[in-house]
Parts: C-alpha cells; structure tokens; sequence
C-alpha cells in the first residue's frame, strides 16, 4: 500500500506536538547513516567490530532490543558504527547495510518521520518510492531513496518498522545505479530473515 502524501504530511505535523520525547528519539535517528556515507565517500578505513552488544550466530542482544538477522554471504564484513546494533561492509559494492533497535514506551513517532530522520544531512533527495508492507507481523515502511551527501549521489534502500515499543529500521546504502542494485536483492532477503522471536536461541 503506497504512502499518500498527504497523510505523509499530516505525520510530520503530528510529530511536532510530541515533546521532549519525540525530541531525544530524532536525535537517535540522525548522524550513524552520515557517518556511513562520509567513509564510503572518502574511502576511509572502516574497522572492525568492537565490543558492546552481542550478536551470537544470527541472535543480536543489547540493553534495548532482542532479534534475528537475516543470513548474509561472507563478502559482507561486520563493522562498527557509532550509535548503532549492526553494520555489514562490502568492499566491492561499496555498500553498507545497518540495523538499529531503539526502544522508547512514551514514542510514538510515525513511521515516515522515523524515515526522513535517516536521511538527515543529505540533500537532493528524491523519492523513488515509498510502501508499507507486512513484516514481523507487523507493518514496515519501504522508501527507495536517491539522495546526496557533498554533492555526491547516493542511492538507499530503508525499512522502518515498530514493534513492542521499539522501532527497528534497516539500510542499505551504495553508490547509485550498478553496487545498488547488485546489493538490492541481497538486503531484501537479509530483511526478510529479520523476527524479535529468538526463542530457543
């Protein structure tokens, strides 16, 4: 089901009378996906993973969140980004997929909201296209994005999802046309292999 705009906009305005809260929840949405997107244009050495949370197998634990990750070929090396669960790295793509839980019982920020906060710090942005879908037996938002950051195109693919007070979304971010879309059905299936349930695990 496609995002009308104008109920897109009656969300943004919404978001505006949430108060502190919603406010220190924007903050978390911005700046880890800038990040990324500076490294893979100046081509700066991403390190490895380092400590904190915990992802055994498939199962990520922190603090905030439990879940299952969807399974990704050995091409993609886990990195570390600040302020956020997860991040896979293919050099030859040039392409990052993220992961991040952020759980809040006063939230309530909707979801094309929690989805321009991702894109904050870019500029030209174009929405290819924007839907909502089933997933984890709840609804998600899939916004395909070509956007810049220092002039330079970036194309992305994002869903946006909450559940059980939490907000989860996931990234994928390349350099626009080939990476992308060599990328593109990759994400989609690690997404697909996303649930909280990790009973027996």
């Amino acid at each position: 089901m496609r995002c009308e705009r104008t109920r897109c906009a009656s969300e943004a305005r919404d978001e505006n009378r949430k108060g502190p809260v919603a406010a220190e929840r924007r903050r978390q949405y911005t700046g880890a996906v800038v990040r990324i997107a500076w490294a893979l244009l100046l081509l700066v050495p991403i390190l490895g993973c380092g400590g904190g949370a915990h992802l055994h197998g498939r199962v990520f634990r922190d603090d905030e969140a439990h879940y299952r990750i969807g399974e990704l070929s050995p091409d993609w090396t886990r990195i570390t980004v600040a302020n956020n669960d997860l991040a896979f790295h293919d050099a030859s793509l040039e392409a990052i997929i993220e992961v991040n839980a952020s759980c809040d019982p006063a939230g309530d920020i909707p979801l094309t909201v929690l989805t321009n906060h991702l894109l904050a710090g870019f500029t030209q942005r174009q929405i290819l296209s924007q839907d909502l879908l089933p997933m984890d037996g709840r609804e998600a938002l899939r916004s395909h994005v070509i956007a810049a950051l220092d002039g330079v195109p970036r194309e992305f693919l994002i869903f946006v999802m909450k559940k059980d007070d939490c907000v989860y979304d996931f990234v994928l971010i390349a350099p626009e046309g080939t990476p992308f879309q060599r990328s593109q059905a990759i994400f989609e299936g690690f997404v697909g292999g996303f649930t909280t349930d990790v009973s027996g695990s």
